[in-house]
């Protein structure tokens, strides 16, 4: 099939950008375009505006900024794959993003695209949750910041007005010397995942905010996050078997209870899994992660 006739606009800043969404009729904004051009041709997506912002340089690049990562939404995904400040700042990203697609697509693939598609299992979604991303989103009206948990409505569905652009997605950066571990099974390399988990874990005395690593410390879990994705309509943030986690030292047995909480998560079916194997990928992929995560920490 082919896209049913648009209007197609390609602006160079932000203010003309959000000009044209508060001016055009059911717009769309054509990113690195990998979901929405075939959501065009299939006719899934009927936009009668275009708005190409991939002229608009003011939207890309990284920068560290205290304590947080922020990244400009039109940042390419093989940008961020090759980020040293990525690397250095954020491994848990940088551990995840080998697995979205394939290097074709990551070229062309763009971090504020892949959060306002709002796919599910989407790795970078994913790691959004997992690192407490805040979102900025500018309009005719100003700009204002949205938390991922609020961001993120369910299946493909954001916070997002329709006359607002996404502008910037900041990560919260994690103390050197924390643990990580992004694991996730999919049918074949480059397919979105049935069930991915990411975990971070900074430990009392190698990591955790004020440590210092001075004797006394226990190595207890000072600091926990644990997201499971793939399963329902969103990511979610495992706050149950967080709190089961925190202040406890990371044993064969917690992390089999932790994996056993992961296992109870809200789960769909579909064509590609049932509720309960999902269920079952959890536990498995929860007690990998978790293993991973407590020895990078130590």
């Amino acid at each position: 099939m082919k896209p049913c006739a648009f209007s197609y606009f390609d602006p160079t800043t932000v203010s003309e950008v959000v000009g044209l969404l508060a001016s055009k009729e059911n717009a769309r904004v054509l990113a690195g375009g990998q979901s929405l051009m075939p959501m065009m041709n299939f006719r899934y997506a009927l936009p009668d505006a275009l708005i190409d912002i991939n002229g608009v340089a003011e939207l890309d690049g990284i920068k560290v900024a205290g304590d947080r990562l922020e990244i400009g939404a039109m940042t390419r995904q093989r940008t961020l794959e090759y980020s040293d400040d990525i690397r250095t700042h954020c491994p848990l990203l940088a551990e995840a993003i080998p697995y979205i697609g394939h290097r074709q697509t990551r070229n062309r693939g763009t971090i504020g695209g892949s959060l306002a598609h709002a796919d599910p299992a989407a790795e970078l979604l994913t790691i959004a949750f997992a690192q407490d991303a805040v979102l900025e989103a500018q309009s005719v009206r100003g700009k204002r910041t949205i938390a991922i948990s609020d961001f993120s409505r369910g299946f493909m569905a954001t916070a997002l007005a329709p006359d607002e652009l996404l502008t910037r997605v900041d990560l919260s950066i994690w103390p050197r010397g924390h643990g990580y571990a992004f694991v996730e099974f999919a049918r074949r390399q480059g397919d979105f995942a049935i069930v991915s988990i990411a975990v971070l874990i900074a430990l009392d005395g190698t990591g955790a905010p004020g440590a210092t690593g001075a004797p006394g410390a226990t190595g207890a879990v000072a600091r926990v996050s644990l997201t499971a994705a793939g399963m329902a309509s969103r990511p979610v943030r495992l706050t149950e078997a967080e709190e089961l986690l925190m202040g406890a030292q990371m044993s064969p047995e917690i992390i089999a209870d932790a994996a056993a909480i992961a296992a109870r998560a809200e789960a769909d079916s579909d064509i590609h899994a049932s509720a309960d194997y999902r269920r079952h990928l959890a536990r498995v992929l929860t007690a990998r992660a978790l293993k991973i995560a407590a020895a990078r920490a130590r």
